[in-house]
């Protein structure tokens, strides 16, 4: 199929998609592991990746201006906005030849938007959002391989499960700018007032379950309740991913390689029947999205829950001093597992539209993952670890609260099965937690129940 058809295809699809009411996006699950070389000093590496970023800016001659059509929906929310006007005004200053044009729509549309924008026979040379858009993107024939671009030496210095959850085919179709596998952030003053370490916090499902009583005897100073642990389980695709992350912490699975159900594991059921106990116990709000953790996290009812990292900005913007508070832990480890995680990533996905304009783009792309130019980002407007591995060893990101507890979690992250039908898929994750939480369904039963089902989407 030509690439204009796969688009005007994909068109079609998402028009009937939004008629019958679609829901939003996330990342997908597969097995990969890194590990991050301690023996290299900061300075060395982080000087390799800026020499590698000014020899590619000598490697090729414009001979004419050129403009970068920048797909970025960034640029339309506060506080994200003047971090990519400032990136656009610095690359611009350092290659005037250079300039970026920024394409905009809401979060919420900019797939869609990139889709209609490529079927118009409108450019688009570089597109920010969600690693999960790379398969359909891929597909429709606008990405290109980013190992057509970038030296085998540059990419080496990405974190490989980072790399990994770019692939389509085997192939990555993207460079992550920063990312975040599902993390645990706990309260080190609910710790305190409960005689716990706050410098201490659970290693393993058990542990956590053992502090969990002196957790949940705590009230706030108006009264309400703490609850002790927090696991999203809403009808949203992003819990089905939270979902799947703790899945791996148990040592399970849930997709296989090749986009097969791989649920027949030990960690796949102890998740469930966890899941069940901490409602049982009245330990886990029910129901709950992200941002209603976020919200209970924020207020101090909730003494620890599963976030990415960037979750940290919606406590904040709720109560500012929960940076007073706050502290990040690796996920915990389960039954036969070793509390490994899923990672999901910000990720920067380049059309090819022509030799000048894939040049510039990868200038551009080098320059953003710079640390002058990422780190203060990550710091100050959305805590996450860059993908680069040298910059992940600097004070900003070893030093953060929301950070540094947490990050050695990326040596045992595991990234996603590509599968086009993962929202659909991780729906029915959030329904098999709510049939052994809400409906008080035995697990083994909500288990066949949920194989029925997502075996039909999975045959989709």
């Amino acid at each position: 199929m030509s690439k204009m058809k796969k688009v005007l295809a994909l068109l079609l699809v998402f028009v009937l998609t939004a008629s019958l009411g679609a829901c939003g996006g996330s990342p997908k699950e597969e097995t990969k592991k890194d590990t991050v070389p301690t023996d290299t000093k900061q300075t060395d590496v982080t000087q390799a990746v800026k020499e590698e970023t000014d020899k590619a800016s000598g490697d090729y001659e414009f001979k004419e201006p050129v403009t970068i059509k920048f797909a970025n929906y960034g640029v339309l929310e506060a506080g994200y906005d003047k971090f990519w006007n400032d990136a656009k005004k610095g690359f611009e200053e350092k290659y005037p030849d250079i300039t970026i044009e920024f394409m905009t729509a809401e979060y919420g549309q900019m797939l869609t938007q990139v889709v209609t924008w490529v079927g118009g026979g409108e450019k688009v040379d570089l597109v920010f959002g969600e690693a999960s858009w790379i398969p359909t993107l891929a597909d429709a024939g606008i990405l290109m391989p980013v190992t057509d671009a970038f030296s085998e030496d540059y990419l080496s210095q990405i974190y490989p499960s980072m790399l990994e959850a770019m692939k389509v085919d085997g192939v990555p179709h993207g460079i992550p700018m920063y990312a975040s596998p599902f993390i645990m952030l706990y309260n080190k003053d609910l710790f305190e007032q409960a005689g716990l370490d706050p410098n201490s916090p659970p290693a393993t499902v058990d542990e956590m379950m053992e502090i969990a009583p002196k957790l949940a005897a705590l009230k706030t100073a108006d009264g309400n309740p703490v609850y002790p642990f927090g696991m999203t389980t809403a009808s949203v695709a992003v819990s089905g991913s939270c979902l799947t992350s703790l899945i791996y912490g148990f040592g399970g699975s849930v997709l296989s390689a090749d986009g097969k159900l791989d649920i027949d594991n030990a960690g796949f059921k102890q998740t469930f029947e966890f899941l069940k106990e901490l409602d049982d116990k009245g330990y886990n709000p029910q129901v709950s999205k992200l941002k209603d953790l976020r919200n209970l996290f924020a207020l101090g009812q909730l003494a620890m829950y599963y976030d990415q990292s960037w979750g940290f900005n919606g406590v904040r913007s709720i109560n500012p001093d929960a940076i007073d508070f706050v502290a990040s832990a690796a996920p915990l480890a389960g039954g036969q597992g070793t509390g490994e995680s899923l990672i999901q990533a910000h990720t920067l996905m380049m059309g090819n539209n022509g030799e000048a304009q894939v040049e510039a783009t990868k200038l551009f792309i080098q320059y953003l993952l710079t640390e002058d130019v990422l780190i203060p980002y990550l710091q100050n407007v959305a805590p996450g670890y860059p993908s680069m591995k040298a910059l992940s060893e600097i004070p900003g990101i070893t030093e953060s609260p929301v950070l540094a507890g947490a990050i050695k979690s990326l040596d045992t992250a595991r990234s996603a099965t590509n599968i086009p039908t993962i929202n659909d898929f991780n729906l029915e994750l959030t329904a098999l937690a709510q049939a052994v939480t809400v409906n008080d369904k035995e697990v083994d039963q909500a288990i066949n129940d949920f194989k029925t089902a997502a075996e039909g989407i999975l045959s989709n």
